[in-house]
């Protein structure tokens, strides 16, 4: 759907409200607290409004969190900041945050769907869907922060990359051939034409800048390639038994695919389509070519350099635990922050590789349901790469128009920590998962929310099963039956 421009321009304007509270309180020397999504998104959001105020030599703190709950509240009201910035998430929390924070200043930047609040006059709040725009797939929680980036100072139109990379990693490729589109593609085109980002459309793998091409094949996750993704060997074996076969190295040099010719590209492609297709899996082909984002001021054969390569690094950062490096790195440091999120991804990958082995092993730990999957991570997955796990596998169950429900345990905090994916035709039949985890978790002691095609919810372990139940009734309500498969 194309932007509607009067949509645009009042998204605009509020983000020029909120770059204009900033500057005033900048210039009255207050202190700022930023709180931010520790996913790749996230961390983007929080990268590009850390830049903007380092550049007006303000003075703040970014801290990185799952969520906003009591605890949070209460940091908030106990330390009294002169003015709180939540970047990419706050908007699924307005009851919460009006019910008991009302003196408090807060900036709201985020894209997410919005639980209504009390009106409050200390909250200032830009978000798309005050304004008709889509947040799931139009403008992700950094496009939000890069447009009130840009309007304080408009030098900030070097953060536009980031904007992009923030996008990629909350899987807003959702155009034509994995395009960013409307307000995404706005935020493209700053970058582009002030020459921070190059825009091709190319095959889509994972390390395509920085891997050996075998391994960039088995890397690759997003489509999933059974028997090839997560295996080096078969992806060697697949590569050379083309006819002909696709050298490996040049020059005793391994090849990445960025080195391949575009006759090599197209035998590739069609091989990979067609060894797809014979597994029934016609409509993942579709996703193996598709836009390619570029920042072309990184170092070549770096994950920086590849849009989706950088926001799967972030990603790899914050569900790792180390969300300081991520920051770190989306403002600027090419140094031992860079060094060190590159072990972090290493591991990252390894832990997503390690949990999809997992999940596939014992069928007793998906679980088919009249209307949804479970995917039962308990304590055995990492609550904070559940989400990963759970977009990975949307596309990659035997019947895909069924949501998935990943959950995995914080025994701690006894809470089951769940994440809702699914697909774009089945939010076109009347699907809205961030609307389901809202209504079904307040109905448990717990919260949640999201977008429409990939939402979130915390409720209390005890209340798990029950909460599954309402769950698979409330996704068979809304396509209007009880059966997804009947």
């Amino acid at each position: 759907m194309p932007l509607e421009q009067e949509s645009f321009e009042a998204l605009l304007k509020r983000a020029s409200e909120a770059a204009a509270l900033i500057a005033k309180k900048a210039e009255e020397g207050c202190f700022f607290n930023i709180i931010s999504h520790y996913d790749a998104d996230g961390l983007a959001a929080a990268g590009i409004i850390g830049k903007a105020l380092f550049r007006i030599e303000a003075n703040f703190r970014i801290r990185i969190r799952h969520w906003v709950d009591e605890k949070l509240i209460e940091e908030i009201l106990n330390e009294k900041p002169d003015l709180t910035i939540l970047t990419d998430l706050g908007s699924g929390y307005l009851d919460l945050i009006t019910q008991k924070i009302s003196n408090n200043p807060i900036v709201i930047l985020d894209h997410h769907q919005i639980v209504k609040g009390k009106e409050q006059t200390n909250l200032m709040h830009v978000n798309p869907h005050l304004f008709g725009i889509d947040g799931s797939k139009d403008v992700s929680g950094s496009g939000v922060a890069y447009l009130v980036a840009k309007a304080l100072d408009k030098t900030n139109v070097d953060l536009a990359a980031l904007a992009v990379v923030g996008a990629l990693g909350d899987l807003q490729d959702k155009y034509e051939q994995r395009k960013l589109g409307s307000v995404n593609e706005a935020i493209v085109e700053d970058a582009v034409k002030n020459g921070y980002l190059k825009v091709e459309t190319d095959l889509i793998f994972f390390g395509r800048e920085t891997r050996p091409l075998h391994k960039a094949l088995a890397s690759t996750t997003n489509p999933f390639i059974p028997g090839i993704s997560g295996n080096e060997d078969q992806s060697v074996a697949f590569l050379t038994n083309l006819e002909p076969s696709i050298k490996l190295k040049e020059n005793e040099k391994w090849r990445a695919l960025r080195d391949l010719t575009e006759e090599e590209k197209r035998r590739l492609y069609n091989a990979l389509a067609e060894y797809l297709v014979s597994r029934g899996l016609h409509y993942k082909a579709l996703s193996l070519r598709g836009h390619v984002y570029t920042l072309v001021k990184e170092e070549n054969w770096t994950p920086l350099r590849d849009g989706r390569e950088f926001a799967v690094l972030l990603n790899a950062t914050g569900r790792l635990d180390k969300p300081s490096l991520g920051v770190a790195l989306c403002m600027g440091d090419r140094g031992a922050a860079f060094e060190e999120s590159l072990k972090i991804l290493e591991e990252y990958r390894r832990n997503l590789g390690q949990y999809l082995s997992w999940a596939y092993e014992n069928p007793e730990r998906i679980e088919e349901r009249a209307n949804i999957y479970i995917i039962h991570g308990k304590t055995e997955i990492n609550d904070r790469v559940i989400g990963a796990i759970a977009s990975i596998l949307s596309t990659n169950l035997p019947n895909p128009e069924k949501p998935i429900i990943a959950y995995a345990f914080i025994p701690e905090e006894n809470v089951a920590k769940i994440s809702a994916r699914t697909i774009d035709e089945v939010v076109l039949k009347g699907v809205n998962l961030g609307e389901i985890m809202q209504a079904v978790s307040e109905k448990f002691e717990g919260r949640g929310g999201g977008h429409d095609i990939a939402a979130g919810a915390q409720i209390p372990t005890e209340n798990l099963e029950e909460f599954l139940e309402l769950t698979d009734e409330l996704v068979g309500k809304h396509l209007g039956k009880h059966d997804v498969g009947s």
